[in-house]
This record gives structure tokens, sequence and C-alpha cells, in this order.
């Protein structure tokens, strides 16, 4: 195949590994990746609804069958992660889904995942962004346990539960590009946000699992093994995996350093925003991004938005255990 037959939202990574750009906010904002050994092939994360034609695009473009596909693996359940897995599932008549434990119900079931989405963004926009979330059958999902393989032709795919961003999170090991697949584990890093320095990495602190010792764990826990590499769903595969984790834990301490003083400050929530953006903006200036702050803010405007909630449901939550310990 040559290059020109690749379209720009498929991006060849090596070692059998594409980044499929789902289409969702922005180009190169949110990624699948579609891993392929021996002619047989998995995906991890899916994106929305809207990626089933990319999801689906990336086979023909690869010469595959839509029976090539043996796995279906959602980092974890957040919808933009796993919002077409059952779209996608239905296209695909030997694959099983692979979920973390506690996401499974919510594949089968995934009202109460949808409810949840609404109680952050609103009913009306969950339904605009994510249209209808389909249900998995319960015989097709796979749950996972922490140290679990799971074999792809002959490819062997380690599982570990990663808390942290969400309790329902596990991440992905890969010994042939010695690469972890790590969702939002690993935190975000978008292309905009190439530096002098390197590409800039941010903790996601999305409502409503987010717990900083937890996280700092897992990344720990991932560093073990001494990876070459991060393959992380916002956006792409991000290299010098040391320095961004040292990054990532730096600013996840930073976070909640300016989060905690704000537990009983007026109008808390525009508070967070307004200390998180300044946070980001800071980092970026430090490592030598020109970016001006009205397209610093653009490009993170979801995110602090959503950041902000998630620490502040953090904050809720950590009062309510202190006065039980109280």
């Amino acid at each position: 195949m040559t290059s020109s037959a690749i379209p720009d939202w498929l991006q060849p990574l090596g070692h059998g590994i594409h980044a499929i750009d789902t289409g969702f906010v922005r180009p190169r904002f949110d990624a699948a990746y579609l891993i392929v050994e021996n002619g047989r092939a998995a995906y991890v994360d899916t994106g929305t609804n809207e990626a089933l034609p990319r999801l689906l695009g990336a086979l023909d473009v690869l010469g595959l069958a839509r029976d090539a596909v043996d796995h279906v693996i959602v980092t974890h359940v957040h919808l933009d992660h796993a919002g077409a897995a059952g779209s996608l599932m239905r296209e695909l008549p030997a694959a099983r889904l692979v979920v973390h434990p506690r996401g499974a119900r919510h594949m089968i079931d995934p009202s109460a995942l949808v409810d949840g989405a609404s109680a952050v963004y609103g009913a009306d926009e969950v339904a605009r962004t994510y249209g209808v979330v389909q249900p998995v059958p319960a015989e097709r999902v796979l749950s996972t346990e922490d140290g679990m393989t799971l074999d792809l032709a002959g490819r062997p795919l380690l599982f570990i539960d990663t808390p942290g961003h969400a309790r329902h999170h596990h991440c992905i090991w890969d010994e042939r590009s010695r690469g972890w697949f790590s969702g939002d584990t690993f935190g975000m890093s978008y292309p905009e946000f190439v530096t002098p320095r390197g590409r800039y990495l941010l903790p996601t602190t999305t409502p409503v699992q987010f717990e900083p010792d937890a996280l700092k764990a897992s990344v720990a826990r991932m560093l073990e093994r001494r990876p070459l590499c991060m393959y992380v769903t916002h956006y792409g595969r991000l290299d010098a995996v040391d320095a961004m984790a040292a990054q990532l834990a730096e600013q996840v301490d930073a976070m909640v350093a300016l989060a905690r003083p704000m537990q009983a400050v007026p109008e808390r929530h525009a508070a967070l925003k307004q200390a998180l953006a300044v946070l980001y903006r800071e980092r970026l200036r430090a490592e030598g991004s020109t970016l001006d702050d009205a397209r610093i803010d653009a490009l993170l405007e979801v995110d602090v938005e959503l950041n902000a909630q998630g620490l502040g449901v953090w904050l809720d939550r950590e009062s309510r255990d202190s006065g039980r310990r109280a």
C-alpha cells in the first residue's frame, strides 16, 4: 500500500498499529487504535457513533474483512472512548468486547452510562453528540482481570487495573511495541501543544472518579515495564515517557494544591476553571509554547470545564470522607 492510499485520518505508527482520528470535537483530538497481527485485528477504544465509518473504513484501507477482528477493547466506558462500541460490534461477527469488570454492565445496558453523561453535559448535548448508544449482548462481553493476557494471533496483550481517572479503567501493554494503550490514565497531549521541549501533557480529572493518589500509583505501575511509548486517546503516540510521566505527576499535585483551598469558596466551579486555565497557560509558557492565551483557552475550553467539575466532585468526596473519619 502506498502512503497516498492512506487517508489523513488513518496514521500508521509502526508495529502493526494504526491511529484512527475519530473526528470527535476537532481533528487529532480523539483516537481509536487498530492493531493488526498476522491478518487478525483488534480495536482499542472506538470514539463516538460518528466514528463508525472511519472505524470500518480502516479495515477496508488495510484490506481486512470485518470477521478478521477478534477484539474490540475499551480502556474505560466514558463515551468518547466507548460510545461506538455497541454499533461497531454489530458490524463485526467474530469480535468480543473487552472491558474492565466495573464497566461491563454499562456496555450491556448503557442506560445508566447515558444518564451519567447527561448529568455532566445535559441530555440534549448527549443526544446530539453521542447519538443512541447501542447495547452489547452479554454473551459477547469479556470482562478483564488484573494481569490477564489476551492473545491476538500470537501477540500478547496484557491488561492491568489502572484507577485514578476512573475506577472502570484498565490499560493494555503491548510487548511488541513496548507501549501502553493508556486511555486517559496517562493524561492528554494535543498535537497543537508541541513545544521546543516536546509534547505538553496534562492530566484529565473528568468527573466523577478522579483519585490523585490512585492515578499516580497507576502511572508508576505502568513505568515499571520501562515503556518506550504511550498510546493516548487524546492524542496519539507519545515518546519521552519518563519526562512526560514526571510532568503528569507534578501537574496532578499542582491541581490538587490549587483545588484544596477552594472547598468552601463561593462560585467554586468558576474559581476552579480560572485557576486551571492559568495553570495550563503557565505550564505551556514554561515549555516554550508560542500560542497566545486566546488560542490556549480555546483548545482547552472543554478540558478546563470537565477538569473543574471533576475536581469539585473530588473535593466534596474528600470532605465527606474526612467527616466520617472525624
